[in-house]
């Protein structure tokens, strides 16, 4: 016997998509802008490539949404930015990290079109590109603690924040060292007595050529490639699984790919099936299962409206004392950080690769114009495949 929804049935779906949109935007955007501008984007610029991959993954979640009644959610590729972060600028500077990022698209998108290739993709070892991503992850997970020596007055109170939050309400953290944050912002603004301008606060989209360069390719589109499939895209589907919903993976992935080549050259660096957001959709609390695909569409809806902030926070971060975006991006990326550590030091057998390409790719170094990233992932499968070529336990 079939009963109406009650008005708690019909509001769940609604208030957990609202709460996906600003848990998911506001506890990871701090990461991107930091990624674009460390490759060379300007404010501009990484204004436009916030808004522009926030609306192309929010158009994406609602078309998704609705064709497979899955509370499939996208998000962009928070490790990623990250990557971007450790990358630093590239030979070619700006269009050849936008070019990297087509290159990233096409690339993803073939991964979810062509079964062989995916299945190629997933035979990297989980511990491998474990350590790569902790690696990357590294260094903005220090800075916290590197701008409270420099500015504790600005630092300590979003630290403070977050830690409180974080006991009371962990999904909430980010966003309130965030909050944090801003006041902090605000205060220094009034200090120095900046004025902010108001024609940034309106985002508008920002063409820019991509140029391609093999540096820029190699040492980023490949990386991302890796680090968005490892740590977004196959654990965003575990999620859905986990909570007994079929993974549109074809559709998903081909569609996410292709949706960040189109949305690159505005300075759209990946796109990607959520992960940490993806269970506020699909859990309990998103109501009965059947509805749970209206809290995806909402989620949508939500992005799309809160993408219209990317010339306000692309203004905060500019006038933000120095080191305090930084601290809550490597806040926001400590979850990830521990994560990422305890699946690259999961297996014993392998533990020498994982700490060496860990190592490498924390480093930062250059070699030949490309970044440590993808050194790290070569060196680390050279050392498992001459220290470690079987596990013990399998011998």
């Amino acid at each position: 016997m079939s009963h109406s929804p009650t008005t708690h049935d019909r509001l769940a779906p609604v208030t957990a998509g609202v709460v996906t949109a600003l848990v998911g935007f506001t506890s990871s955007f701090a990461v991107v802008l930091a990624g674009l501008r460390a490759v060379g984007a300007t404010e501009s610029q990484a204004a436009s490539g916030l808004f522009a991959v926030t609306v192309g993954f929010g158009l994406l979640i609602i078309a998704l949404a609705l064709a497979h009644r899955v509370p499939v959610t996208l998000a962009w590729s928070t490790p990623g930015a990250a990557l971007l972060v450790s990358t630093g600028g590239v030979e070619g500077g700006w269009p050849a990290a936008v070019g990297a990022f087509v290159v990233t698209g096409l690339l993803l998108a073939l991964i979810g079109a062509v079964p062989w290739l995916g299945a190629w993709v997933a035979r990297i070892p989980a511990e491998i590109a474990q350590a790569m991503l902790a690696g990357i992850l590294l260094p903005l997970c220090l800075a916290p603690f590197v701008a409270l020596a420099d500015s504790p007055g600005y630092v300590a109170p979003v630290i403070a924040a977050w830690l409180v939050t974080s006991r009371v309400r962990p999904r909430w953290a980010v966003p309130v060292a965030l909050l944090a944050a801003v006041a902090a912002i605000v205060v220094s603004v009034r200090r120095s007595g900046d004025s902010v301008d108001t024609a940034a606060l309106v985002p508008a989209l920002e063409w820019t050529t991509p140029a391609w360069t093999w540096p820029a390719v190699v040492g980023i589109a490949i990386p991302l490639t890796v680090v968005t499939m490892a740590s977004q895209n196959l654990p965003g589907a575990a999620v859905l699984r986990s909570f007994g919903f079929a993974v549109p993976w074809r559709s998903s992935v081909v569609a996410t790919g292709l949706g960040t080549a189109l949305v690159a050259p505005f300075g759209g660096h990946s796109m990607n099936l959520a992960a940490l957001s993806a269970a506020l959709a699909a859990g309990d609390e998103a109501g009965p299962r059947e509805r749970r695909w209206i809290a995806a569409v909402t989620a949508g809806v939500g992005y799309l409206v809160i993408a219209g902030a990317a010339g306000v926070v692309v203004a905060l971060a500019a006038a933000a004392p120095a080191g305090i975006i930084e601290a809550v991006a490597g806040l926001a990326l400590i979850g990830a950080l521990v994560g990422a550590l305890q699946g690259a030091l999961s297996a014993p057998a392998h533990r020498t690769s994982a700490g060496v390409t860990f190592l490498f790719a924390a480093s930062g170094i250059t070699l030949l114009s490309v970044g440590a990233a993808f050194w790290a992932l070569l060196l680390g499968l050279a050392v498992r495949a001459v220290l470690e070529r079987a596990d013990p336990e399998e011998r």
